[in-house]
């Protein structure tokens, strides 16, 4: 029996089936997409929270530069209490 290299170089049914695919269809039949919600929509659309936060963290940063910021200990620890024991 003779072996030779005819065709050997050649046997990869996942390329030929890619080749396949992109002739007939012209493009890749699985493409990624993504929707967004009408709700998601919405809370992108809504800065207005975005804006409040960003003028209260300037306040802050305003108050600590000047060391008028003045920490409640008391709340603070009351405040722990409450997020430890429920």
């Amino acid at each position: 029996m003779k072996i030779t290299s005819i065709g050997v170089n050649n046997v990869n049914p996942y390329n030929k089936q890619q080749q396949k695919l992109k002739s007939v269809s012209g493009h890749s039949p699985f493409a990624d997409k993504i929707e967004i919600s009408t709700a998601a929509k919405e809370m992108q659309g809504s800065s207005t929270y975005s804006a409040e936060r960003a003028e209260k963290v300037e306040k802050l940063k305003a108050e600590i530069e000047s060391g008028e910021y003045k920490v409640d200990a008391r709340k603070v620890a009351a405040d722990m209490l409450k997020y430890y024991r429920y």
